[in-house]
């Protein structure tokens, strides 16, 4: 580590992205998905990968557009040079408005003020805002009923400077051992798009499926996908796991949370180390000192509990985390500061797994890549490898 430069903290930890293993699971989710396409959701800065990054890949590897979650997403989307279609997920504001459609976003749409603004944006920008119209089939958090799809699409489309390309619901327990609430929603949403086909009213793109809709439910695929999770490698779910691998879909982790030793040192028993001392030492042990704490999305709830990744061996992290540095019990290895541990990801023939530290933590691994791909410098792996497209 001494090598004349002053470090940074892009020197002491960082996360590695694996763009190969992103495109490879955007291949395996396309393989199940027939002729419907998929949109990789890219909220959240790709859920801590990088939403930019992430998106050029996804489109290389196949991915016919992308969602996020807010307009400013959307924007910074735009600003990169991406121009494939961008589904904002949740539903348009009206002061946001222009700003969808001058940055050429698809907006989602479930209410009828948010209609007008759109409307009035389109046509001052002479072109018309593309609108997914949004259903609630029991999410209970946006959208339309779907007893008023009818009238709200008939309504929406006598809008100029409007134009109704879609329609959409998301299931609330699609990752769930029992599918019968998911199926419940499906069906509802599937008689309000037979209603819109009866009379003349269904939009070119239908879409239902997340990750673990495009899984579980194959008649959730409609038009497309959107595949949020699984493009960065993480199950929704141990029930989707294992419908995945029975239909031959094997995802592969993208984000890797490594920091260096900064100190080691031999403590004697009896020993206390960390906050409260929580940690007494039961013989002489070899304390590595790590440059990660919950500051940088090492949840402090994994003290006492979680274990990292030293020359490839699991060691227990001992003590409370703190800020800005963890303890980890060494053992006999022979470590130095400035070596490299890993937290999340894989070292060798072992590993540290977002499900492990959800399991420690009782969250979800979503939470999880989100927190710490969130707070850390990134390096992209494999990126020119996966593609650049736009």
């Amino acid at each position: 580590m001494d090598d004349g430069r002053s470090l940074t903290g892009e020197d002491l930890r960082w996360i590695e992205v694996d763009h190969a293993r992103i495109a490879a699971n955007v291949r395996a989710m396309k393989s199940l998905l027939g002729p419907a396409s998929l949109w990789a959701v890219v909220k959240a800065q790709g859920y801590g990968h990088g939403a930019v990054e992430v998106a050029r890949t996804a489109l290389a590897a196949g991915a016919a557009g992308l969602a996020v979650a807010s307009v400013e997403e959307g924007v910074e989307l735009r600003q990169a040079g991406i121009e494939a279609p961008v589904l904002v997920l949740t539903p348009a504001q009206p002061a946001q408005a222009r700003s969808i459609a001058r940055h050429r976003l698809t907006a989602a749409l479930s209410d009828m003020p948010a209609a007008e603004a759109l409307a009035a944006a389109g046509r001052s920008l002479g072109e018309a805002v593309p609108v997914h119209v949004k259903v609630d089939t029991g999410m209970g958090r946006f959208g339309v009923l779907p007893e008023d799809a009818v009238a709200f699409v008939r309504r929406a489309r006598q809008f100029s400077g409007l134009a109704v390309e879609g329609a959409f619901t998301h299931l609330a327990a699609a990752d769930e051992e029992d599918l019968g609430p998911a199926r419940v929603q499906l069906a509802r949403f599937s008689n309000a798009v037979r209603d819109l086909e009866r009379e003349g009213l269904k939009p070119p793109l239908v879409h239902c499926a997340n990750s673990a809709a495009a899984v579980s439910l194959p008649e959730s695929r409609f038009d497309l996908a959107r595949v949020g999770i699984a493009l960065y490698g993480l199950y929704p779910s141990d029930a989707v796991r294992r419908r995945a691998k029975a239909a031959g879909i094997v995802l592969q982790p993208a984000m890797t949370f490594r920091a260096r030793v900064l100190a080691v040192r031999q403590v004697p028993a009896g020993w206390t180390v960390g906050y409260g001392h929580t940690f007494v030492a039961s013989r002489p042990t070899v304390v590595a000192t790590l440059a990660a704490g919950y500051a940088a999305g090492l949840a402090r709830g994994l003290s006492h509990k979680g274990e990292v990744l030293l020359a490839g061996q699991r060691r227990p992290i001992i003590g409370r985390i703190c800020m800005n540095h963890c303890m980890v019990d060494a053992g006999d290895l022979p470590v130095r500061p400035g070596d490299v541990a890993t937290l999340l990801g894989a070292d060798g023939g072992s590993a540290v797994t977002a499900e492990d530290w959800a399991g420690h933590l009782g969250t979800i691994p979503y939470e999880v890549v989100c927190l710490v791909g969130g707070r850390n410098p990134r390096r992209h792996l494999a990126e020119a490898a996966a593609g650049n497209a736009s």
